[in-house]
């Protein structure tokens, strides 16, 4: 499954409703796929939630150094498909974090995201919860 940053965020944040479906889900997962991408929005949003800084971080780095975890390092060519993607998709509110999410969910074969996005599923993705 694709590790996506709201999917993050409930994983990390106990206090989040979907904590323990996320905890679930994780668990649950044969794969776990996640990308820079997602991980700088990570920050981001734990920066806007006001969690504490330290502690997002030594999650990121966690999950990063995590053997069970693959983490795709987004490169040119990544990135520029991603944007076509947005741009074929003028319709629709995907952030480029999605785009590139959804890009490589197809290039895998995967169906599942760690995720309460409704964009996975306007996609043709099954998100796991939320």
């Amino acid at each position: 499954m694709l590790l996506d940053t709201s999917g993050l965020l409930c994983l990390f944040h106990r206090d989040e409703p979907q904590h323990e479906a996320a905890r679930q889900a994780y668990q649950a997962a044969r794969t776990r796929l996640t990308h820079a991408y997602v991980l700088a929005e990570f920050v981001a949003l734990g920066q806007a939630r006001r969690l504490p800084r330290p502690a997002v971080l030594e999650f990121l780095t966690d999950l990063a150094a995590n053997p069970d975890i693959e983490v795709v390092w987004v490169d040119q060519p990544l990135h520029e498909q991603a944007m076509q993607l947005l741009a074929e998709r003028l319709d629709k509110k995907y952030s480029l974090c999605d785009a590139v999410s959804f890009i490589l969910m197809r290039e895998r074969g995967l169906q599942d995201a760690l995720t309460t996005d409704r964009h996975f599923e306007q996609e043709g993705f099954r998100k796991l919860f939320g």
